[in-house]
């Protein structure tokens, strides 16, 4: 039951290079994962996803590398740092509410369209991509979630160019987060292997999609709805 729920996070997630850390995490949270196996969960799981979605996108001729190396350089040693950070059971799950908070909104807000594709200076960079590292890391997520909705608000990059470049950057961050926090693995819960295999089936399904059909728009008022339950949930826990 809970590998079919992580295949249709994984196949949504995907669609717009995302690696679903936030739709495990929000999943987990309502089957009553213990907190220290959450975090190495949603990360092993969103290397696998955004792997597959990085190779999908590439290959579409969406990636945009000069937008992405730039915030991979700083944010993967901030995740780094952030994944060896030790929670407490209760800070973790505020942040991580706060995390799917953000990305219930995230997901309610439309994106500017329209405006002029304009690169973010070096300063800019520098600040986003080293706390969007640092809190992927802590909570355990790839950062998607927050540096997609900020390269559409800013206009940084087209739409479809922004989940090529999220995807890449999700792998980065997720696996310098998980190399971090590596004695966590052994909080992975029994049933791991088969999340794996259902976030790869998703992963395929939904990055194949999303590369080539516009987002599932119809699909994000429910997903959100889902993110805010969690989210309350860990709150009252």
């Amino acid at each position: 039951m809970i590998a079919g729920v992580f295949f249709l996070v994984a196949a949504l997630y995907a669609t717009v290079g995302h690696g679903g850390a936030s739709g495990y995490l929000a999943v987990m949270a309502l089957a009553g994962f213990e907190p220290a196996a959450m975090k190495p969960t949603a990360l092993v799981l969103n290397v696998v996803v955004s792997l597959i979605g990085t190779v999908i996108f590439v290959r579409a001729g969406h990636f945009a590398w000069r937008l992405f190396w730039p915030f991979a350089v700083v944010a993967a040693p901030c995740a780094y740092v952030g994944g060896g950070w030790q929670l407490s059971a209760e800070v973790f799950r505020w942040l991580v509410a706060a995390a799917l908070l953000f990305a219930a909104g995230r997901l309610l807000i439309p994106a500017a369209l329209g405006a002029e594709v304009r690169r973010p200076s070096g300063w800019v960079i520098v600040i986003v991509g080293a706390s969007i590292g640092f809190i992927s890391g802590l909570i355990g997520v790839g950062g998607g979630i927050f540096l997609t909705p900020l390269i559409l608000f800013f206009r940084w990059a087209e739409p479809k160019a922004a989940a090529a470049v999220s995807a890449p950057f999700i792998l980065v961050n997720s696996a310098a987060g998980l190399l971090g926090h590596v004695g966590s693995l052994g909080q992975l819960p029994a049933s791991w292997p088969w999340l794996v295999v259902a976030g790869t089936a998703g992963g395929l399904l939904g990055s194949r999609w999303g590369s080539r059909v516009a987002r599932p728009a119809q699909l994000r008022p429910a997903l959100a709805l889902v993110l805010l339950v969690a989210a309350v949930k860990l709150v009252i826990s």
